[in-house]
């Protein structure tokens, strides 16, 4: 076991080194803490933490540098998460408002993110297929082409075009429109899809071959919403920040491939849409060993989801904290009210 003062000067050794980039050493903890004792007691304080695996020497320097286990007893033990200030919290507000359609939100709160933090910003969305459909609109674009619209009670919209076989009258549209609202309005989406296979039950058989493609599109928007949607801003905030690009090119790679990253954010443990982080080798196995992933979950109407990011494992994981807890509350707030 390390002494609580021991553990003040990781606290101050992980300060230090995601402000400088550099290994920390005995005098310039002397230096810049208070902690009131000598250089030499540092080192014995920090020979201790060594002892531990809570920090190592990156060379043969005195200075050190903390280790994944050293963060992880940072992030559990010892981070105090500093709230944003006003001028943050006003900026994540203003950026963000303007739009409840669940795609551009998301999409503006990742690059909010990427912003305020400088590291990679990653969101999804929820697979929608429990939510239910709130209205079907068909829209005319020309004699044989349509605009299929669907939207959910969660404000997500989704668009298709439909060609068609031959002209589609008004007054067939009408009654399309409502057949199929009738049939679809407040279905679940997941029992949608099979609605919209059984032509004979939408419209009469001399309309099939009007009625098919149609149905085809909105088959397609629906199942659209199966899948978690991965967005991801601020990539090149990595390639900025991190000086070895040998080392950052896996980390782009998964960046752009996205299966390492969605199965590492499924598998975190976020338990009342508290912040959880993993770090380093706790991605065993993945290319990105040397990064630490930083999330929490927020709710829409349709499920629940993360939004969250990646950067080195030498982050500032106070102020990331707040960051992340701050968007994921915004987008609870506003995706958590179901659509009028």
């Amino acid at each position: 076991m390390v002494s609580e003062r021991s553990l003040e000067v990781l606290r101050a050794i992980v300060g230090d080194y995601v402000a400088t980039r550099e290994p920390v050493g005995s005098k310039a903890i002397v230096e810049r803490h208070g902690f009131g004792v000598s250089a030499a007691t540092i080192r014995n304080d920090m020979s201790a933490l060594e002892e531990a695996d809570l920090i190592t020497a990156p060379h043969t320097s005195s200075g050190r540098i903390p280790t994944d286990k050293g963060y992880r007893v940072f992030v559990d033990r010892l981070a105090e998460v500093r709230p944003l200030s006003q001028a943050q919290r006003r900026a994540i507000e203003e950026f963000m408002a303007g739009t409840n359609e669940p795609d551009a939100l998301l999409d503006r709160s990742v690059r909010t993110l990427a912003q305020l933090t400088g590291s990679v910003a990653i969101g999804h969305l929820p697979s929608l297929l429990r939510s239910c459909i709130h209205r079907i609109e068909v829209v005319p674009l020309s004699d044989r082409r349509v605009l299929t619209v669907l939207i959910t009670d969660t404000g997500r919209v989704e668009q298709r075009i439909a060609e068609l076989p031959r002209v589609l009258d008004t007054e067939t549209l009408e009654q399309l429109l409502r057949d199929l609202n009738e049939r679809l309005v407040g279905k679940l989406l997941q029992d949608a899809a099979e609605v919209l296979r059984d032509v004979d039950e939408i419209a009469a058989p001399e309309h099939h071959d009007l009625v098919t493609p149609i149905a085809e599109a909105l088959i397609d928007q629906v199942l659209a919403n199966k899948q978690y949607r991965l967005v991801i801003a601020g990539a090149a905030n990595l390639a900025r920040t991190e000086g070895d690009f040998s080392s950052i090119l896996p980390v782009l790679e998964a960046i752009e491939e996205q299966v390492v990253l969605l199965r590492l954010f499924a598998e975190l443990e976020v338990r009342d849409h508290d912040v959880a982080v993993s770090i380093g080798h706790e991605h065993d196995g993945t290319p990105l060993e040397e990064t630490s992933i930083v999330a929490t979950g927020y709710t829409a109407d349709g499920g629940d989801a993360r939004v969250g990011l990646l950067g080195p494992t030498r982050m500032d994981y106070q102020r990331n904290i707040a960051a992340v807890r701050a968007v994921a509350r915004y987008l609870s707030r506003v995706l958590d009210e179901p659509t009028g």
